[in-house]
């Protein structure tokens, strides 16, 4: 089977977005004023209850503050970036037993503007993908025509711009959460979950003080026919800088990049963390919720077969790891990955942290449907 590697890129997406302004406050008894991720103040009902998604990951962004997202959300799009069929089954039915609309796939083209509109909803919830006119496009137009707001969980690019500085993966996730907060009325249930992930990060960077960060390789899109797509500088990069790690130098662009296979060994990287999830599972480590371990390991020790791995130092120590692509795109599942790659970064420092036990804690405290593992493996279990 040849994947589309344009699909598989997009499958990803950006973790976030950069917050330009916080959530207003509510203007009246009827309607509130929420600025999105970007920019734009977009008045809303106070109580939204029809609500449609054009990246499916925002379900579980939801579901950290609503107890039961799928009674709210009418319609869905590129159901694929959940990158779990355990995960999709968890919220694809709706209290009346049907399945939630699928109103489109992974490309802007196959949303229907006419379905869209047909299933009547309060909100729609974009990113710059789907819509990449930010709020200028037709589809936005067709639908504010029609009555229906738009709001944008996500505008991210993998377009260099010396004008746009590095911001903070955390203070992104806290923007995405009190916009959804204001949204679904859970403003105070936004602010406890911040605060949860906050005093996480701490801990994590009161014992990183004056350490030499190695050099690690965050695989993006890890296939066994094909190398090297490496973490950009942004998001995921700068999740690997606040776990302890260096970046490969020869990235430059915010998301992603592909780097040769000289490349890579000329950077010699002393930990290599890869990815995977059920989409395309037999062409990657089908690592993820609800997923079996035993083949994902398998699919993890094939990827170091690949040419030129075997002389990499990560590879020779056997610090070779890879993580579910929920952990890297779904905000607040990001903790789990800043936690698990310091781990496998500073096992010395970080011996008694417990990602596992995190996950746990989310899952009893904000969710009332659990996220099961395997969520993250290592070719060796320290974690």
């Amino acid at each position: 089977m040849l994947l589309n590697r344009r699909k598989f890129s997009l499958l990803l997406g950006a973790a976030m977005a950069t917050p330009s302004v916080a959530v207003a406050n509510a203007v009246s008894k009827t309607s509130i004023d929420v600025t999105d991720l970007a920019g734009r103040t977009v008045t809303l009902p106070d109580r939204v209850s029809r609500i449609l998604l054009l990246d499916a990951r925002d379900i579980v962004t939801m579901a950290i503050l609503h107890p039961a997202p799928s009674d709210l959300v009418v319609g869905w799009a590129d159901t694929a970036r959940l990158d779990s069929d355990t995960l999709r089954a968890a919220f694809d039915i709706r209290p009346d037993g049907t399945a939630i609309e699928v109103v489109g796939g992974s490309a802007p083209g196959t949303v229907s503007h006419e379905k869209l509109i047909a299933l009547q909803p309060d909100l729609v919830v974009a990113t710059a993908f789907s819509e990449p006119g930010l709020g200028k496009g037709e589809l936005t137009q067709r639908l504010e025509s029609a009555g229906i707001p738009v709001v944008f969980s996500n505008v991210s690019s993998n377009i260099t711009s010396e004008t746009k500085s590095a911001s903070n993966t955390f203070d992104e996730m806290a923007a995405v959460m009190r916009m959804w907060g204001n949204i679904l009325g859970r403003q105070p249930r936004a602010e406890e979950f911040i605060s949860f992930i906050d005093q996480h990060r701490r801990t994590i960077a009161s014992r990183l003080t004056d350490v030499e960060p190695p050099t690690a390789y965050l695989e993006i899109q890890s296939t066994y026919d094909d190398c090297c797509w490496a973490a950009g500088q942004q998001i995921w990069g700068d999740l690997l800088r606040q776990a302890g790690g260096r970046n490969l130098s020869a990235v430059t662009a915010p998301w992603y990049a592909q780097v040769s296979i000289e490349q890579l060994m000329t950077e010699a990287p002393e930990v290599y963390i890869a990815s995977g999830g059920a989409y395309a599972a037999e062409m990657r480590p089908a690592v993820g919720p609800g997923l079996d371990p035993a083949p994902a390991l398998k699919g993890l020790k094939r990827l170091t077969e690949r040419t030129g791995f075997a002389t990499i130092p990560a590879v020779e120590k056997n610090r070779v790891h890879c993580v579910w692509t929920g952990l890297l795109t779904i905000p607040p599942l990001q903790i789990l990955f800043l936690e698990v790659a310091a781990k496998w970064l500073h096992p010395d420092k970080f011996s008694d942290l417990n990602p596992t036990s995190t996950l746990n804690e989310i899952n009893r405290r904000f969710l009332s449907t659990a996220i099961t593992g395997p969520c993250w493996i290592s070719l060796r279990d320290d974690t």
